[in-house]
């Protein structure tokens, strides 16, 4: 069984969702440190004056010591953010060829009032995997396992529990990941290549470091054929 142990993230780019679909088991690890300024709460659209930022704001207290798990962030609703999301995205891609296919699916989500970031990003992400056709891959969150330890020993006691026998894993672990425990307990490894073709953009010159909904808007049923080697 293959799996991936992945932070949640707002509307991710593509290389997460490449590594959804190449799992069995697809682990949110929703219960470590929230890094304040990752990907868990805000990504990058493309409009006509280049790249902008879509951020999710969430309450600061026990976010600016790192005391708070990424599962217990809660959503600052003190600004209609939904509203300004949904305004942004209809305003750079009103005119993509499949917009009408996905906007009915995200302005419900965007109508939602959830009190945990992770819940909504959770979500969101699962309900984009359905749309791209990934179906064969079963979510969990780490929040609901019991584990213990720091860094790969708790990757490891989370492979163990779900039943995996091979992990995958983003180019950027190799700096940390300490491969030794993962063998000793029987599982296999494998970083993944982000290497993808580009795809027609509203706004050339073409951007590979954008969010998901770029690649859906404008590939519609192809967007797997940009994903999947």
């Amino acid at each position: 069984m293959k799996c991936v142990i992945l932070q949640p993230s707002y509307i991710p780019w593509r290389g997460y969702f490449d590594q959804i679909n190449r799992a069995d088991v697809f682990v949110f690890y929703d219960d470590v440190q929230y890094d304040k300024h990752g990907w868990r709460n805000r990504n990058q659209i493309k409009t006509a004056q280049g790249r902008q930022w879509l951020t999710i704001p969430v309450h600061s207290r026990g976010v600016v010591d790192k005391s708070i798990p990424i599962s217990r962030v809660e959503i600052d609703w003190s600004k209609p953010w939904n509203i300004s999301h949904w305004k942004a995205l209809t305003f750079a891609y009103g005119r993509a060829p499949y917009f009408p296919n996905f906007a009915p699916l995200l302005e419900t989500f965007y109508q939602r009032h959830d009190l945990f970031l992770a819940d909504f990003t959770i979500d969101l992400t699962v309900a984009l995997a359905g749309e791209l056709g990934i179906h064969h891959t079963r979510f969990m969150r780490s929040s609901e396992m019991q584990t213990s330890g720091q860094k790969t020993d708790r990757l490891v006691q989370i492979l163990v529990q779900v039943g995996a026998k091979h992990y995958i894993s983003g180019p950027s672990a190799q700096g940390y990941l300490e491969e030794d425990k993962l063998a000793s307990a029987g599982i296999t490894l494998e970083y993944i290549d982000y290497n993808y073709p580009e795809y027609p953009q509203l706004h050339p010159p073409f951007d590979p470091n954008l969010s998901i909904l770029d690649l859906l808007f404008m590939t519609g049923p192809d967007a797997m054929g940009y994903i999947a080697k």
